[in-house]
């Protein structure tokens, strides 16, 4: 692949040659933490004030989610550089040839979801900017035009490839910092640190309200965990695992910069416009625009756009080449455009006809319910194949073949699957968001929302009895064997052409 901005990429999910990795732990950061520098984090760092938490509690649940997220998801970033291709063709490994369309459509929706509400959170904020600027109409047909703009010029990115995003991610995550920091001069003479919540001392809700905040903050660095070997497979085999780790480490801790803005300005709001900060009806972009000082709406707006640009093409881009994986038909360009027009449709018929905007944030939280378990799978996958990887053998699916180390039984490693589906369902049953959607087991924990927690320990319980109890094949591991669980002397079988072969012409 060329390395020229202007030049479209070409590559799917095959592995990428290694004369095209040439990108650096740096570039994962740059793209992992300019798609999370956005108003849609301000907004998560809302949460803590909408819950009824004081600055410094808020504060505590913010840093304890977003390192604990952070955790669970740099361990994901080393498949890409490992075998060149995204993380869901990865999964292959643990959940089969045909299993691994399980990463491929919850990469697909939560890169929809995400994007929906990119787009809807940075237009809305660019309109309420323009109307108290230059008293630009606040209609629907000013949103349209905003939504349409960002939807358009993030297609634009993406269509382009990994180099235009990494080269639009690099001025977003200075330019966006910048007017985050811009904003401390903007609120310095309002803000409190004393803010003391709504809860009052020894409230039975505080807990329920602590842990429910804490776990809003970690589903953000969660949500990137099936995209980041669409980034990181474009960085060197070679590459020292613990640089490429901390830098998905690190570009999320980074977000505590966006996270903290959220959550200082809620506290404003709180205090001076409490109506936006109502927990059945927030609207923290209005409620930021009503307390802003008039030389900060500027700023505004390039957040919305800047940030609307970063964390629209991150989503996108990982769509289409999910949907490319998953039908090798389409081109990763056609599908970046089939996906791409799709979501423009949705956004806004969620938004203007069916107003979906507060279910969209619903059936995120639930799609990231379900891809942390799997994220748990990959990891322990890993760490019991010692890093080990049959790199053709991932691609079987992508070439039309059956067979190979990943076949296991007819396409599917039930061993992985079935301890995805029954964590999967389980974390979804306690699943507590009041107004929303509360899972058949939600109440069990005294209101607090576990569904993650108990998403995590199960699988990871689960997917290590089961590989125990049915070892699998001795060939998946490689030469040095398993590590923490048996194999088995399982025959695998060769790779062949799935299609049928050509008939040769009959001569006359």
């Amino acid at each position: 692949m060329s390395n020229t901005l202007t030049e479209i990429e070409t590559y799917g999910v095959e592995r990428i040659p290694d004369a095209d990795r040439t990108a650096r732990p740096l570039d994962l950061f740059r793209v992992a933490f300019g798609g999370a520098n956005t108003f849609a984090t301000c907004v998560l760092g809302a949460f803590p004030i909408l819950f009824g938490l004081s600055f410094w509690q808020g504060l505590a649940a913010t840093v304890l989610g977003l390192v604990v997220g952070s955790m669970i998801l740099a361990p994901l970033s080393l498949f890409g550089p490992l075998n060149g291709t995204n993380n869901a063709v990865s999964s292959s490994a643990h959940l089969g040839v045909h299993g691994r369309v399980v990463g491929s459509f919850l990469s697909l929706l939560t890169a929809i979801a995400f994007f929906s509400i990119s787009v809807w959170s940075s237009g809305d904020a660019l309109v309420g900017g323009a109307h108290r600027l230059v008293g630009l109409p606040d209609v629907d047909a000013s949103y349209a035009v905003a939504y349409s703009i960002f939807a358009a010029l993030v297609l634009v990115v993406c269509v382009y490839g990994f180099r235009f995003m990494l080269f639009v991610n690099k001025i977003a995550v200075a330019a966006a910092s910048l007017l985050f920091v811009l904003g401390i001069f903007a609120f310095a003479g309002d803000f409190d640190p004393s803010y003391p919540g709504t809860l009052a001392a020894g409230d039975p809700l505080f807990w329920p309200s602590f842990i429910g905040a804490a776990l809003i903050v970690l589903s953000n660095p969660v949500s990137f965990g099936a995209f980041l070997g669409d980034w990181s497979r474009y960085i060197p085999a070679d590459t020292p695992r613990k640089k490429v780790m901390t830098a998905a480490f690190m570009s999320q801790i980074a977000t505590i910069l966006p996270f903290f803005f959220g959550l200082s300005t809620a506290s404003i709001i709180a205090s001076k416009a409490a109506q936006y900060v109502d927990p059945a009806a927030p609207n923290y972009v209005g409620g930021l625009l009503a307390i802003s000082p008039a030389w900060y709406f500027v700023p505004v707006c390039l957040i919305a756009l800047i940030g609307g640009m970063s964390t629209g093409s991150t989503s996108l881009y990982g769509t289409g080449l999910d949907f490319s994986s998953v039908f090798p038909r389409f081109s990763r360009v056609q599908a970046t455009v089939f996906i791409g027009t799709l979501s423009i449709v949705f956004i806004f018929v969620g938004r203007f006809a069916a107003n979906l905007t507060q279910s969209i944030s619903t059936f995120a939280t639930l799609i990231i319910t379900c891809t942390a378990p799997w994220m748990v799978i990959m990891m322990l996958g890993y760490v019991t194949r010692r890093g080990w990887y049959d790199a053709d053998a991932l691609q079987v699916f992508n070439r039309r073949q059956r067979g190979g180390r990943y076949w296991f039984t007819h396409g599917w490693n039930w061993r992985g699957m079935s301890a995805w589906l029954a964590s999967a369902a389980l974390a979804l049953s306690f699943v507590n968001l009041p107004g929303q959607f509360v899972g058949p087991l939600g109440e069990l924990a005294g209101g607090v929302d576990i569904s993650l927690p108990v998403g995590l320990a199960v699988a990871a319980l689960l997917y290590l009895a089961l590989l125990t109890a049915f070892p699998e094949p001795r060939e998946v591991y490689g030469p040095r064997g398993p590590r923490l669980v048996r194999s088995a002397d399982t025959p695998v079988p060769p790779i062949i052409d799935a299609r049928p072969a050509a008939t040769e012409p009959v001569a006359p």
